[in-house]
């Protein structure tokens, strides 16, 4: 083998390796991201969960002292008036607190998206590398193998 063809196929060699390196790379950097992300979902439904608790504590606070008030004024609690009030209220709770819960479920859904894409990205840089080494052996084989494009394939003269 003559020194040309030894340095052709070291680098031949050389940018396959490389190609697979950084495919390599580029996926676990992914996979790295994707897991940030699912950590970051879970601390999300946590703190969903923590502000929609607090939301529903903040309201039958205020109810409780809306019912302190009528009843020092001295309404009494079963009259038409107070169940109303208390219903609008149970109402105006149950909305906030179902749109703390749906705002949660939506960011839950787009952290979701933004996984699957990072994983998909890794997935396909991992791809590339590999075919882009493929593709520098290919490139390289008629440097080696000068004669290699002009055989024939399948025994035809």
């Amino acid at each position: 083998m003559s020194l040309g063809s030894a340095l052709a196929l070291t680098g031949t060699a050389v940018s396959a390796i490389g190609s697979i390196s950084q495919g390599i790379a580029a996926n676990k950097t992914a996979k790295m991201q994707a897991e940030a992300i699912r950590s970051q979902m879970t601390t999300e439904a946590q703190l969903t969960a923590v502000k929609d608790s607090r939301t529903r504590a903040q309201y039958r606070s205020q109810i409780a002292q809306q019912r302190a008030e009528l009843a020092a004024r001295g309404v009494s609690l079963d009259s038409s008036t107070a169940i109303m009030l208390g219903q609008t209220a149970a109402q105006e709770m149950s909305f906030d607190s179902q749109s703390v819960r749906s705002d949660g479920a939506a960011r839950q859904q787009e952290l979701s998206y933004s996984r699957a894409a990072a994983l998909a990205e890794g997935k396909n840089s991992l791809l590339k590398g590999i075919f882009s080494a493929a593709g520098s052996v290919l490139t390289g084989s008629q440097q080696l193998w000068p004669g290699l494009s002009s055989t024939k394939i399948g025994g035809a003269a």
